[in-house]
């Protein structure tokens, strides 16, 4: 059976990491004004330890800022070119748990915040946990080691930086659509093989009535809209199963030249966050990863992020096929690890 490829990817979600690297129109500096619109908002729900997971948009006021970050993030984040670096929220001289209030109730204005693990849990802790990231049940944000360029299963990733590391740490983007373009005019034969279901490790979160492993192509072509989802150490992982479909060579092949323009310098970008830091990446449309970093031997000054998955209102439609890892595929209302039993928590302590 013959399967015909998209057209080539032309809007501006298709870009190139060195020219986007040169502008700076991808950062939005917030002012002192609205800078303390976020403290107004957020100081009486930290004061009174309102429980972080159940903080809605209405919870936390936004009457200037909201408006113009909602612009923003569907204009650039989901319409646009995939991504967005909001700087200056001051972590330097917040409580954690004023952190975590602010970063959850700006996400709220965004989209619902999706449980990240089996746990529930819709505030992520980005720490090295001394954990080994060649445990097929480990997920290798839990360690020091890179990350290399994946999907996260959610609309959207937000990341607040509130530590860096002693070195390294970078985060890197890449378009899942100048890939497309890129093998479509290299070599069409492999990049039809991933418009075919391929098996994903689930890592041991598995849903009631799952399989440990999901099917879902790594492109997706649906109502005109070219999504991708991907995590090559969970596809190879996969492959542990025995009722899990086989990779044949020329499926290697595909995610090996996959691999190969992801981790290539005239496509990526790398940016080095600072606290204060809220990074917006659209999982459709951008691959993201992080350099593997050296910490610093003190507790206190190690690398830490904090992270929300969302459901963003006004997402893209998205395949059934997708609700074997999104749960459901309606706008809003999708995306995340949803166990049975799961009570959804924002955690202050990364566990």
């Amino acid at each position: 059976m013959s399967f015909d490829l998209p057209p080539e990817q032309t809007g501006p979600a298709a870009w190139y990491g060195p020219d986007i690297a040169k502008r700076e129109d991808w950062q939005m500096r917030l002012s002192s004004a609205e800078l303390a619109e976020i403290e107004a908002a957020t100081k009486p729900l930290a004061s009174r330890e309102a429980d972080i997971a159940a903080i809605t948009a209405r919870d936390f006021p936004l009457p200037r800022l909201g408006p113009r970050l909602i612009e923003r993030f569907r204009r650039e984040v989901l319409d646009g070119r995939g991504f967005l670096l909001m700087r200056g929220l001051p972590v330097e001289r917040w409580s954690l748990r004023e952190a975590a209030t602010a970063f959850f109730g700006l996400g709220a204005h965004l989209g619902s915040a999706r449980s990240q693990n089996g746990k529930g849990h819709v505030l992520g802790h980005v720490r090295d946990l001394g954990l080994d990231a060649q445990d097929p049940n480990v997920r290798i944000y839990q360690t020091n080691a890179r990350q290399t360029f994946h999907t996260d299963s959610s609309d959207v990733v937000g990341l607040l930086c509130l530590k860096t590391a002693r070195s390294g740490g970078l985060s890197a983007l890449v378009s899942s659509s100048t890939i497309f373009n890129e093998m479509r005019r290299r070599r069409p034969d492999l990049l039809t093989l991933l418009f075919e279901p391929i098996a994903t490790d689930r890592r041991g979160e598995v849903p009631e009535g799952g399989k440990p492993y999901f099917t879902i192509p790594v492109f997706n072509w649906h109502e005109g809209f070219l999504t991708a989802i991907y995590q090559r150490q969970y596809i190879d992982s996969a492959q542990r199963f025995p009722d899990a479909p086989g990779l044949t060579p020329a499926h290697i092949e595909a995610l090996d030249l996959f691999d190969a323009l992801a981790n290539d310098p005239t496509l990526h970008m790398f940016m080095a966050f600072q606290p204060g830091d809220i990074q917006l990446v659209h999982n459709h449309t951008l691959l993201h990863d992080r350099t593997d970093f050296v910490d610093w031997p003190d507790p206190e000054r190690r690398r830490h992020l904090l992270r929300l998955w969302l459901a963003a209102a006004n997402a893209r439609p998205l395949p059934e096929v997708f609700a074997q890892r999104y749960g459901s595929v309606t706008v809003g209302d999708r995306g995340g690890v949803v166990l049975p039993g799961t009570r959804l928590q924002a955690p202050l302590q990364a566990n």
